[in-house]
């Protein structure tokens, strides 16, 4: 009965927070993959490039909704669809991590999972990975990456074989079929087996329990690094900026992203984070804070070990595309979907054990994590707001990042197509002042001045 009532919180606090979402339309990436994009138009054209192109179940998705004839509306249905599921996947897991847990009270342990999950509902910071149609990469990776995290933990525990060989492995191929950064799943399964003294089962029996998911992961390595797709765009970003570069700036890119837990006002589809090409004293405090927290992690291992999963598990799913890979944006909000889990669950569990430190009566803690959710869920609606067309979405990318110059051309892009021609000549001639070897801004503004 308890859990049935968490599930109508959750689903519903979802639905509430993401229901002025469906007012967005298609917006900057979302032409390129989808819009303009004749691979996901058709079931034949999606098979055709199914074994030529890159993430084909993300496609696939994108195709379902195509040929659905519900428009825009569809696509909305089901990225809000994805991220209730994963909602209720996050109460789930945390559940289980508090199973886990032998220093903390079992009356205090029932109600971490449900604030741990609220706040995944709700936050800000997740508008990006759900009202951005394209932001579906996010989602989608996550919901079979922790759909196979759960099979495996629940068929290990249950001692169901088809749970941890079939199903796990199988969620797991979805998810790298999804989003390639879910290659971190079989750490992920070895990190837990360092949290779970329960079993304590030693070294042989795990590798017993996860060879498949390691033989996936090598094959896996294979295929992507036998694709000619995937060849060409390692190539690119090797060549892109170097790796020292990429980590310095991706160090500034990451205080970023948890800067945006509190800065909710911020939040910014195209944030202004510059490539750094040497050490100075506020990106040496940056690298210092995330030392710090990788170095109170491992501190933690014993005592506290939810504190020591919740850390790893933030690094691991930033490893892959924040680290030595170069990108051409630094990070985007989107990132933080998966990772997130283990911050709001070190926040939610040292949130509860705090008010049971103090004595203090857990009515009281209830209504600061009510009054969380509800200032939580205000910034969700107004920041799903800029998502209802272009010219909002890039006037508030303005305002967040005013000295990018591709903004103010995708903000002029977006006034030309709305036939405020004026406006449109602004904003590229303020992107050719931030950059006056912008091309594609000399082309737009040429455009209009013909």
């Amino acid at each position: 009965m308890r859990y049935r009532l968490h599930f109508i919180i959750l689903v519903s606090a979802a639905v509430v927070v993401y229901l002025n979402s469906f007012r967005g339309t298609f917006q900057f990436d979302d032409f390129n993959v989808i819009v303009f994009n004749p691979v996901v138009h058709s079931w034949s054209a999606w098979w055709g490039d199914a074994g030529h192109g890159i993430r084909p179940f993300l496609k696939l998705t994108w195709t379902l909704n195509w040929i659905s004839g519900m428009g825009i509306f569809g696509f909305h249905f089901f990225n809000l669809s994805i991220h209730i599921a994963n909602t209720i996947l996050v109460y789930m897991l945390s559940q289980k991590i508090m199973g886990v847990q032998q220093n903390i009270p079992d009356t205090l342990k029932a109600h971490i999972p449900l604030i741990t999950a609220l706040l995944f509902a709700i936050h800000p910071i997740h508008t990006e990975a759900v009202t951005y149609v394209s932001g579906r990469s996010a989602s989608l990776i996550t919901l079979f990456y922790m759909g196979s995290f759960l099979a495996y933990i629940h068929g290990r525990d249950i001692d169901r074989p088809l749970l941890i060989y079939v199903l796990s492995p199988l969620l797991f191929v979805f998810a790298v079929m999804s989003k390639e950064v879910a290659v971190t799943l079989p750490a992920a399964l070895l990190l837990w087996e360092t949290v779970d003294r329960k079993t304590n089962f030693p070294t042989m029996q795990v590798l017993k329990l996860q060879w498949v998911h390691w033989v996936l992961l090598f094959v896996t390595a294979l295929l992507i690094f036998a694709h000619p797709r995937y060849r060409q765009l390692i190539s690119f970003s090797l060549n892109f900026r170097s790796i020292h570069d990429n980590i310095l700036s991706e160090i500034n890119g990451v205080i970023y992203l948890l800067s945006r837990l509190i800065m909710v006002h911020k939040l910014n589809i195209d944030p202004d984070l510059p490539v750094i090409t040497q050490w100075f004293p506020i990106l040496i405090l940056k690298a210092s804070f995330l030392c710090f927290m990788a170095f109170a992690g491992i501190m933690c291992s014993k005592k506290r070990p939810w504190i020591f999963f919740g850390i790893c598990w933030f690094f691991l799913h930033l490893l892959p595309a924040n680290s030595f890979i170069p990108r051409i944006d630094i990070i985007n909000e989107r990132h933080f979907y998966l990772a997130g889990w283990g911050v709001f669950l070190i926040f939610s569990t040292g949130f509860v054990l705090i008010f049971a430190k103090f004595n203090m009566n857990l009515k009281y803690m209830w209504t600061c994590i009510i009054a969380l959710c509800l200032i939580m869920g205000i910034f969700t609606i107004s920041r799903n707001n800029a998502y209802r067309n272009e010219i909002a979405l890039w006037e508030d990318a303005a305002l967040n990042s005013p000295d990018k110059a591709r903004i103010f051309n995708n903000l002029g892009y977006a006034y030309y197509l709305a036939g405020r021609s004026g406006e449109a000549r602004k904003s590229y001639t303020r992107a050719l002042q931030l950059d006056p070897d912008f091309t594609l801004a000399q082309n737009n503004l040429l455009l209009i001045e013909r």
